[in-house]
């Protein structure tokens, strides 16, 4: 018999959410504690991972033209020319630490708990138009290549690392693999109000007959 999926509490509740997902992709505590053993492996390679993902932002002037907009919190910055700091390289650097404080977390947690839940959701949350003051409105768009991006990288630092039993690389690769995801799940579950709010497209709607719940 199947189980029964409350589909209103889905949308409601973290928890329900991620034990949904969890079941559906096999995402287990042993999951949980390969991404922990990854710590070692890439917190010293931070620096430099975030730095090409910046450098990616970069490379094109719809991602780069985020980095123009003034963050919460910053309004009374104080550029200094002698250190050549301004607004935005100084907000480039918080949003670099958060981008490594992140991907600590997310290695180190080892009890993936409500608040924990909480957090993947916060992140998801924030880069939408509803997540507040601290809002950066970043179109999904974005997102979804910065994860793929991000996974890519993991993906190419597991597989040439050999502190990793050769036994046990496919089944790191599978979490990492997992864990993004996840969050990207919890990315479209902010994302998914934002989308229902915008005009129709004038696009002309592709027809299927069948997909692949059919």
């Amino acid at each position: 018999m199947a189980v029964h999926i409350d589909k209103n509490r889905l949308n409601v509740d973290l928890r329900y959410r991620f034990d949904y997902i969890s079941k559906c992709i096999d995402f287990t505590s042993l999951d949980i504690h390969l991404l922990n053993t990854l710590t070692p492996i890439i917190i010293p390679l931070l620096p430099d991972i975030v730095e090409k993902v910046y450098k990616k932002l970069y490379s094109s002037d719809i991602t780069q033209n985020y980095f123009l907009l003034p963050n919460d919190g910053f309004e009374q910055f104080s550029p200094n020319k002698e250190f050549g700091t301004t607004l935005i390289s100084v907000q480039v650097d918080y949003r670099k630490d958060m981008l490594s404080v992140y991907l600590r977390h997310v290695l180190a947690e080892q009890e993936w708990n409500d608040t924990f839940l909480q957090y993947l959701s916060r992140v998801g949350e924030i880069h939408t138009n509803k997540g507040g003051a601290i809002s950066i409105n970043v179109d999904y768009i974005h997102i979804n290549t910065l994860l793929s991006f991000l996974e890519t990288t993991f993906i190419g630092i597991i597989w040439d690392t050999e502190k990793i039993d050769e036994k046990e690389k496919l089944d790191t690769l599978r979490a990492i693999n997992k864990f993004f995801w996840i969050q990207n799940d919890f990315f479209t579950m902010h994302y998914g109000a934002s989308i229902q709010e915008r005009p129709a497209s004038n696009v002309s709607p592709v027809h299927f007959t069948k997909c692949c719940f059919h």
